[in-house]
């Protein structure tokens, strides 16, 4: 049985089941079930920082951003998908955003960066995928602009498309995602509460050796700090020895993740620290590309405070951007001096601690909601939940397990 789920704003999931073959149709049936994920840590009393998360907790809290989902499951053979994030509701060609990339370790596929950090703008939906799926995307995301009002006359567009590798999971080879997959996650993405976990890009993703996934986390600060958002959103797939908030970095000597490890039965080697991991960045402050980069920069260091160091093997990148409306660039403008409201580097600091901060507090719940899936070469199990809310001496939910 195949199943193609597509996930937007609600805690119910779209899914298409594709029940038999007639002939060269197919027969299909679209119903609605429960997301299967399992609750965030702050729902379970684990609170990452000190800032205070805007209201849904996620990247859509910054104003103007949607996301959406496209999962492909297929037995096992396939656990791959799509995560498309979008700065604003227009079309992005004509209504460019201030953007900007870093590299923590540059073994990966990001494409569209040199364009990016070269003009420091932002012309397409940013898509993350699998490893081998990002060539097919990516034409996919071009056809899909190209085929917008207003864009008759385009002859040069800049896709940005991030990847993790997928492949313990899902037949990578196989690149079963393309044209069709875009334009229905793209059309998908709206705002409100992003579904976390096992779902998008980051269905077949590991992390710390437990099951891996999207993740999303948001801080709001004070009227004082300027009122700002700061939201993110992550595709976990990467190791080291895994830290967390409230937690003893070692029990009875052994180091936490070692110990997590031998509450599952992982038939993965856990201690491998290679993978990737995707950090997207959104906020309605208004920045230019220089200062998009200094806050890129900081969300690594919420990486590092879960563990992650940046392996030899790892792809780690992160994209930042601003939704301002007096930020935008806007094509087609015939003045050659543009005034455009810029933050003082003397107000980044706090917007640099939200973006630290919303950055673990993402990869955590990667973790907390990602669900057991037994894939291509193996079973990536979830995170023993319960085992971490006793060790922070919280009550225990049944609903985690």
């Amino acid at each position: 049985m195949t199943s193609f789920s597509m996930t937007g704003r609600n805690l119910q999931v779209s899914t298409l089941v594709l029940l038999g073959v007639v002939g060269q149709g197919l027969w299909a049936q679209s119903e609605p079930v429960e997301s299967s994920s399992r609750p965030r840590a702050r729902a379970l009393g684990l609170e990452v920082g000190v800032l205070a998360p805007g209201p849904v907790n996620a990247i859509t809290d910054v104003p103007g951003v949607r996301v959406g989902h496209f999962t492909l499951q297929r037995g096992t053979r396939f656990n791959t998908g799509i995560t498309a994030v979008l700065p604003h509701g227009g079309n992005l060609f004509h209504e460019k955003v201030p953007a900007a990339i870093v590299v923590g370790n540059g073994f990966g596929k990001l494409l569209g960066s040199t364009q990016v950090n070269e003009l420091g703008e932002l012309e397409t939906p940013i898509l993350l995928t699998g490893t081998l799926n990002v060539p097919r995307v990516a034409d996919g995301l071009i056809s899909y602009m190209l085929a917008l009002p207003g864009m008759e006359e385009v002859r040069s567009i800049n896709p940005v498309v991030g990847e993790t590798n997928d492949s313990f999971l899902s037949d990578v080879r196989a690149r079963p995602l393309g044209e069709v997959e875009v334009r229905e996650v793209v059309d998908a993405a709206i705002g409100g509460p992003v579904p976390m976990g096992s779902v998008g890009a980051g269905i077949g993703t590991v992390c710390f050796g437990f099951k891996g996934g999207i993740g999303s986390a948001s801080r709001r600060l004070d009227a004082a700090s300027g009122g700002w958002t700061v939201g993110v959103l992550v595709q976990t797939n990467f190791g080291g020895p895994l830290r967390m908030s409230g937690l003893p970095s070692r029990i009875d000597g052994t180091p936490l993740g070692a110990f997590l490890e031998e509450q599952v039965a992982a038939q993965r080697d856990p201690s491998n620290p290679d993978g990737s991991l995707m950090i997207i960045v959104a906020t309605d402050a208004p920045l230019d590309s220089r200062n998009l980069r200094r806050l890129a920069a900081r969300s690594l260091y919420g990486m590092a405070r879960t563990g992650g160091y940046g392996s030899n093997g790892s792809g780690d990148y992160a994209i930042a951007f601003s939704t301002n409306e007096g930020s935008r660039i806007r094509r087609g403008s015939q003045q050659p001096v543009v005034e455009r409201p810029v933050l003082d580097n003397s107000a980044m600091s706090p917007l640099f601690l939200a973006a630290a901060e919303a950055t673990e507090e993402a990869i955590v719940d990667s973790l907390f909601t990602a669900t057991t899936i037994e894939g291509f070469r193996g079973v990536a199990p979830a995170l023993p939940v319960d085992k971490v809310l006793e060790l922070a001496g919280l009550p225990v939910d049944e609903s985690t397990d």
